[in-house]
């Protein structure tokens, strides 16, 4: 059995928009709520033996809207509600804390947050995907060599029609509705792979 053999695929899960309904700056556990179908797509990934990572900029840290234990307790209930609606677990959960003036390496679309995901986990980065609904979760996935799925939740619809009118833009692997929507064409694209 070769090294590659023990890697597993990975898909890194943008948090809100993505995810979660996106309130802007969520600093409280209360009123988190999933879209319809988030639980059941990391499902999907877990039975498959995909890995499900969270990478997300919360420049709220940064700003000072909530704190450090703030965050833990929002990315807690996240766990527990995938766990409840879908017994589906995440793998990690990587965030960046910097005020986007910060320059820092972790900001995504910069790679910082799966460096330290791939320096963590056994991920095999030729079969990764980066889901999102962000321009900069599309040039994550470009920057990291991974395919990028434009999901039309939260920012998506807006982020897809400034994409089709911006010359030179990033161009998504995969337009996906929803969580369903876009792990069922990973899984798809994960066959071909193998």
């Amino acid at each position: 059995m070769t090294d590659i053999d023990n890697k597993s695929p990975v898909v890194f899960l943008d948090r809100d928009g993505t995810l979660n309904i996106d309130t802007e700056y969520i600093g409280t556990p209360e009123g988190f709520t999933l879209f319809d179908g988030a639980a059941l797509g990391v499902k999907r990934l877990n039975d498959a033996g995909v890995k499900a990572m969270v990478v997300t900029n919360q420049s709220g840290l940064g700003r000072g809207y909530f704190t450090e234990a703030d965050l833990k307790a929002v990315n807690d209930r996240l766990e527990e509600i995938l766990l409840e609606e879908g017994a589906a677990k995440l793998d990690g959960i990587y965030y960046c804390p910097h005020h986007p003036d910060d320059n820092c390496k972790c900001r995504k679309p910069e790679t910082g947050l799966v460096e330290q995901a791939s320096s963590q986990h056994a991920i095999d980065m030729g079969r990764a995907f980066v889901i999102g609904d962000k321009e900069s979760d599309i040039l994550l996935a470009k920057n990291i060599g991974a395919k990028g799925i434009l999901i039309l939740t939260g920012h998506g619809e807006i982020t897809l029609g400034e994409l089709k009118e911006k010359e030179g833009a990033v161009t998504p692997d995969f337009v996906a509705n929803n969580m369903e929507d876009a792990t069922k064409w990973i899984l798809k694209e994960l066959e071909v792979l193998s």
